[in-house]
């Protein structure tokens, strides 16, 4: 959003916030909600490192994640469209899943989240450690 202090270029280069169809702002908020979650991260990354990957395979690449929430975090993937879900006819029933195209392009989104935090991890610790010692002198 244009702020009172941003140079005249910088007010060129931010979107017109009065014009952006409330539909895309229900959906970018959406999308944020769900992938903010942990899981859902944790599981992306795990497909995107793994490929094809088996739900019980799956559930041991997510350390302390219960089936009941993998289950419930995967179903929303692929109700959002960014995992594909294959059964196959077998006994037992074998189920894989994959990232799609749109789960892959998430995936390479957040990436430079990940990025930004490696970088910036021990300024961030420091900040929060002057915080917490400043906390205790009011």
């Amino acid at each position: 959003m244009p702020g009172k202090n941003d140079s005249p270029s910088e007010q060129e280069s931010s979107p017109n916030w009065s014009a952006i169809d409330p539909k895309v702002t229900t959906l970018v908020n959406d999308i944020i909600a769900r992938v903010a979650d942990k899981w859902t991260l944790l599981i992306l990354e795990a497909l995107d490192e793994n490929g094809v990957t088996r739900f019980k395979q799956l559930g041991r690449l997510v350390p302390g994640i219960s089936q009941k929430m993998l289950t419930q975090t995967l179903r929303q993937m692929e109700c959002d469209g960014l995992v594909l879900r294959t059964v196959y006819a077998e006994v037992p029933p074998r189920v894989e899943y994959q990232l799609t195209p749109l789960g892959e392009s998430l995936g390479e989104a957040f990436c430079g989240v990940w990025k930004w935090a490696e970088r910036h991890h021990a300024e961030i610790e420091a900040a929060r450690k002057r915080f917490a010692e400043g906390q205790g002198k009011d």
